[in-house]
């Protein structure tokens, strides 16, 4: 079993920062693409950035230049440093990472973390 468990989320002023951390525990043999998603009232989830397990990266148009993607494989964490925030940043952001759990698993699965609101406002 696998669980992703993010923590960081919280009120934030215009313009203000805050940074997002996502842990996987559990049964983990390799750990591939790691991500994070955000879903805002009435719309659907969508992409953040993502990173491989070898650091490259990628990011939504809507935050590059004020979101950094980073992970520690030691700690099997994923992170997201949010600066210069926005009211249409405010969401549930979610953590994704492809993880396989076992070295004789055919293919690695998808896991979901639980969600942490984020909430820009003044």
């Amino acid at each position: 079993q696998v669980q992703l468990v993010e923590s960081g989320g919280g009120l934030v002023q215009p313009g203000g920062s805050l940074r997002l951390s996502c842990a996987a525990s559990g049964s983990i043999f390799s750990i591939y693409d790691m991500g994070w998603y955000r879903q805002a009232p009435g719309k659907q989830r969508e992409l953040v950035a993502t990173i491989t397990s070898g650091t490259s990266t990628n990011y939504a148009d809507s935050v590059k230049g004020r979101f950094t993607i980073s992970r520690d494989n030691a700690k099997n964490t994923v992170y997201l440093q949010l600066n210069s925030l926005k009211p249409e940043d405010t969401a549930v952001y979610y953590c994704n990472a492809l993880i396989r759990s076992a070295w004789w698993d055919n293919k690695p699965n998808d896991y979901w973390g639980q969600g942490t609101q984020v909430t820009v406002s003044s």
